[in-house]
C-alpha cells in the first residue's frame, strides 16, 4: 500500500513481491473502510513528531500537475463548414 502511494503506480502494476494487486488492493480499501488505515497513520504521525522527523513543507511543480485543456481556458475548436464555407463550432454531436 505504501509503495502504491508512493509511486502513484496502478494497483495491476504492484511488483509481485507486495503479493497479488486484488488482495493488497482489497486491503486497503477495508482498512480506508474501517479507520484502520486513519488510525495507522496517525500513530505513525504522532511517532514522526516526537523525533521531529515529519516534514511538512510541501512543494509543487507546476510542470507535474496535469489539467484538462478546457482547464487552462483553451477555446473550442472551430472547423470550416465544407457546405456554405463558414466557419462553425466543432460539436460532438451526431446528426
Amino acid at each position: 500500500m505504501l509503495y502504491k502511494c508512493k509511486t502513484g503506480i496502478a494497483w495491476r502494476d504492484l511488483p509481485e513481491r507486495y503479493g497479488p494487486w486484488k488482495t493488497v488492493y482489497n486491503r486497503f480499501w477495508r482498512w480506508a473502510s474501517n479507520g484502520t488505515l486513519t488510525t495507522l497513520v496517525g500513530g505513525v504521525r504522532v511517532v514522526a513528531e516526537a523525533v521531529a522527523e515529519l516534514d511538512r513543507e510541501v512543494s509543487v511543480d507546476s510542470s507535474i500537475v496535469r489539467a484538462h485543456q478546457h482547464a487552462a481556458g483553451a477555446r473550442p475548436a472551430r472547423m470550416a463548414d465544407p457546405a456554405n464555407g463558414r466557419v462553425s463550432r466543432r460539436t460532438d454531436r451526431t446528426r
